[in-house]
């Protein structure tokens, strides 16, 4: 359930809050200042280098400058470099080193005056992969890759640049880069691209978590994501880097092209450089400093279904009993604040939800593996008989105002919000979950409206009367407010472009000059508030049975991976939607949390029958695949149309087939950060064409996705980067694209073209209307090699474990791993296995039935069947057959393409032990 209240007055924010033209615009081009100037730098103890730099000249543009700086420079690692620059004087806001551990800078103290260490005479500090150099008068820096020398990062200006040297005073930061006009960068966000999954030109991006309707282009979304992804193609190289400021202060970023500027209005300068060479190097490295994504439970990647708007157990039942008999599969079901007592948190409605049936039905829906999630939001309800509140009150959990907890509305009405910067609020809060889960035993929790979202603005109190009234939209204000303009931190002045239209930051949120936990000011710490929630509601679930905890959060922070799943928030049922949500997913993935999905068939308004057909095409191969509404939007769950519930029986169908390669990229995604859903880039980095798609996208490295994104189209025209594709539902269509080319596919109505590249084996199983059915099916590995190659190899991997367990790894006693291998060679063909800790898939007793092997060459019979070295006779029960492959269109080179594919079925090998399956191919005359 989530705020409209943003989206729907934006032209009443117009008049009311956009008057004039904003410093935001007005000094885009205008050079503050003239920098500083470097005047000692030394050697640190920990191989670091330190240094202070002198305020040149003051300006007056937004404040008095701070006049002595502090920098410090470290290579952390082989791969990522540190650069970070504070006031030399006096302790400043950073991002909580408990919140996301990492190194912690020289403290102050010890850094002004003699360090005893020798001056640096040199302008250059090299590491392994990355070397930091400087000019000193006016002071600038630049990044540079070792092996290839390119500059990743140059913040020197030049009288003809539109930009100009670092910029540091208390409410604002300036700092530039000068970037190759040929360069594609990716990030910075949460927000909704139009223009696709790459950087703009002279596109906004504003960071500062807001609860805007995602909608809304180009506008401050949810969550806070100061990273961006840099990709070059120097003479048909691929080269990328990343580059993360860690601060969690609103911010504007001007991308222009050929220059990228930070406009920040607090805080420090804290880069963090990664230096790739790979797109999916960078992730790994970034995400090995921000932390790992989150393991999940097998469940979370089947499909979800909710709304707002269940108004009793009943309907909750009916529409799990409508996918049973549509024969849709669904995993689980979910509760907006439906279940409720009068939307306030951890309660059930005892009319609507009573505990008897409730526990009953999950009872019920349990025993067969079906999984039950609700949504909290993070403000309670003021209310002297609500005993959570009254808990949080005696705990003093709550952020305050003038010493007094910060009055706000939310669902609830008047409530307050708690502090989990706070170790009171974070025992509070996981004891608050503790008890409601003896209440209702539900297996995850969604966490909403963390921005944190606000129905009213400034300083409130309760008025007399009842509030809300009961009548009309819950999200109008009925609390008896007061603007609050008296400080610089509810006026700072620099505007950044907040909802897109230059609203005082604290506009619908947390009053900015309200405080945390040791006087910590809302301003500086306001997008942390859904991170810092979903650390504690982690911590809550994975104490309550040691299992692996599930959630879900809208608001997201550099690091919020580690805890949660995330999905876009409140889209609409429109085709532009439906597109935009590919972008907004990928760029997820590349931020380090890779569980996250769309609302399929858009939150709201109604979308037509012919829209949610397609969206559950794309929707089925989200990472988190789930179908949610809004309260005021007609039904939309995937069995109200016929037509859509063939589609996703097919899309969902291929999706539970799958289920065991998303799971493996799930474990990859834990130990690497390898993202779930990827740009086709990720894959072809060389092939520049890939670089700005935005219409397709790969799971894993090998299964593309091209789906159907426009009205009235039957068929798609998609991009094949050089290589063999074979058409997932149809085994024996081939596409061969040696150099690279788009090819248009047919695409009606209930049909999605999923597409696998050579060189994989992928293992998948049976299917099912629930994961834990589908998870106990044999398994059957394809096998793709480039059409018709004499000698050719592939290679896949299978991750198992028992997915409660909260710990995702090998050595635990509950896992498996499996390398898959194939290789073809003058006509003998052979697949095997190697298997780490292979008892846990053993006792399962999962095992392989069937084998295919597709883009063989040769045209004959085959022979000399061996499965772990004993030749197969006539007599045994498996089956080997061949099927000639099918090409969409002539080879490139003219001639007559053909491969053929085999399938050996009827296998019984245990997927805990190794294994070989062998065989020659015969070629006719």
């Amino acid at each position: 359930m989530c705020s409209l209240c943003l989206s729907s007055l934006l032209l009443v924010l117009l008049v009311l809050c956009f008057s004039g033209v904003s410093s935001a615009d007005t000094v885009k081009a205008t050079i503050i200042g003239k920098g500083y100037r470097l005047v000692s730098i030394q050697e640190t103890s920990d191989g670091g280098l330190l240094g202070h730099l002198q305020l040149i000249q003051n300006s007056k543009v937004y404040g008095p400058d701070i006049p002595l700086l502090q920098l410090y420079i470290k290579h952390e690692t082989q791969d990522r470099l540190r650069v970070h620059i504070t006031d030399a004087q006096k302790q400043r806001w950073e991002v909580p080193y408990n919140l996301l551990p990492r190194e912690q800078p020289p403290s102050l103290r010890q850094t002004i005056g003699k360090t005893g260490k020798k001056p640096i005479t040199v302008s250059e500090y090299s590491g392994s992969e990355l070397i930091f150099t400087y000019i000193s008068d006016p002071f600038g820096f630049a990044v540079k890759r070792k092996s290839d020398g390119q500059v990743l990062f140059n913040s020197s200006s030049d009288p003809k640049d539109p930009y100009g040297e670092l910029v540091f005073k208390d409410q604002y930061l300036e700092i530039s880069t000068s970037l190759p006009k040929d360069a594609s960068l990716y990030g910075l966000g949460e927000n909704s691209q139009p223009h696709g999954i790459k950087l703009y030109p002279n596109d906004p991006y504003t960071l500062f978590t807001t609860d805007v309707s995602a909608i809304n282009l180009n506008t401050d979304l949810y969550g806070s994501h100061p990273v961006y992804m840099d990709l070059r193609n120097v003479g048909g190289q691929a080269y990328a880097h990343s580059v993360l400021l860690l601060n969690s202060n609103g911010m504007d970023v001007f991308y222009r092209g050929t220059s990228l500027t930070y406009k920040v209005i607090g805080g420090v300068f804290d880069f963090y450089f990664f230096a790739g060479p790979t797109p999916l190097g960078v992730v790994d490295q970034y995400t090995s400093f921000v932390g790992r994504p989150a393991p999940m439970p097998y469940w979370s990647l089947g499909f979800h279904q909710c709304r707002w708007g269940y108004h009793n157990l009943s309907v909750v039942e009916d529409v799990v009993e409508n996918y049973k008999k549509a024969q849709i599969p669904l995993d689980v079901i979910w509760n907006d604040d439906d279940h409720m007592d009068g939307h306030k948190d951890f309660t059930l409605n005892p009319k609507n939800y009573p505990r008897p049936k409730l526990l009953a039905f999950l009872d019920k829906i349990h025993s067969i593996g079906m999984k039950y999630i609700v949504i909290i939001d993070p403000g309670i309800g003021v209310n002297t008989s609500y005993g959570v509140y009254q808990r949080g009150l005696a705990n003093d959990v709550f952020i305050k105002y003038e010493g007094e907890p910060f009055l706000a509305q939310v669902w609830p009405g008047a409530v307050n919000f708690p502090d989990f910067l706070n170790p009171k609020t974070v025992s509070w809060w996981g004891d608050e979950i503790r008890r409601f889960h003896e209440l209702v035993p539900v297996d995850g929790l969604w966490i909403d409206m963390n921005e944190a979202s606000n129905f009213c603005s400034g300083k409130c109190k309760i008025p007399k009367g009842q509030c809300p009234t009961g009548s009309g939209p819950g999200w109008v204000c009925c609390l008896d407010c007061k603007n609050i303009t008296k400080t610089r931190w509810d006026e700072p002045p620099y505007k950044i472009n907040a909802s897109g239209l230059q609203v005082p930051i604290g506009f619908k949120t947390i009053a900015t000059s309200a405080t945390h936990y040791n006087g910590v000011l809302e301003y500086d710490a306001h997008s942390l508030y859904g991170f810092s929630q979903s650390i504690a509601t982690h911590k809550a679930l994975q104490g309550l049975e040691g299992k692996r905890p599930f959630i879900l959060t809208r608001s997201t922070y550099v690091g919020s991976g580690r805890y949660a799943a995330h999905w876009t928030g409140d889209n609409k049922g429109t085709w532009e939607d439906l597109k935009i949500s590919i972008t907004t997913v990928l760029n997820f993935g590349i931020f380090g949390v890779p569980m996250v999905g769309a609302d399929i068939c858009g939150f709201y308004p109604a979308p037509t029958e012919e829209l949610c057909n397609r969206w559950i095409e794309v929707g089925a191969f989200y990472p988190f695949s789930r179908d949610h509404a809004n309260f005021y939007s007609p039904r939309q769950e995937l069995y109200q149309w016929e037509s859509v519930a063939q589609s996703a029986r097919n899309a969902l169908g291929m999706r539970y087939k799958l289920l065991p390669y998303l799971y493996t990229l799930n474990y990859e995604a834990h130990i690497s950060g390898a993202p779930i859903a990827r740009p086709l880039f990720f894959s072809f980095p060389t092939y520049t064409e890939t670089y700005g798609l935005s219409t397709q996208f790969l799971l894993g490295s090998s299964v593309m996705i091209s789906p159907v994104l426009e009205q009235g189209k039957s068929t798609v025209k998609a991009l094949f980067p050089p290589g063999t594709w074979y058409s997932l539902f149809d085994l024996t269509q081939v596409i061969d694209s040696k150099q690279g080319k788009y090819v248009t596919l047919d695409a009606p109505l209930h049909v999605v073209n999923v597409h696998v590249y050579q060189n994989t084996i992928l293992p998948m199983q049976q299917g099912g209307l629930i994961s834990k059915a589908a998870r106990t099916t044999p398994f059957n590995l394809v096998v793709t090699f480039p059409a018709g190659a004499s000698n050719a190899t592939a290679k896949g991997n299978l991750f198992l474990d028992d997915d409660e367990l909260p710990e995702m790894n090998l050595g635990s006693g509950y896992s498996t791993y499996v390398d898959f291998y194939a290789t073809v060679s003058q006509g003998s063909v052979k697949v095997w296995s190697e298997v780490q800790e292979g008892k846990f898939a053993l006792d399962k007793g999962w095992v392989v039935e069937k084998v295919s092997v597709l883009g063989l060459d040769g045209s004959g019979g085959t022979s000399a069947l061996e499965v772990d070295g004993n030749p197969v006779t006539s007599v045994s029960s498996i089956e080997l057959s061949t099927s000639e492959q099918k090409y969409l269109e002539e080879a490139e080179d003219g001639g007559k393409a053909k491969s053929v594919m085999v399938d050996v079925d009827g296998l019984s090998l245990p997927v805990g032990k190794n294994f070989a399956v062998s065989w020659k191919m015969g070629i006719k005359a």
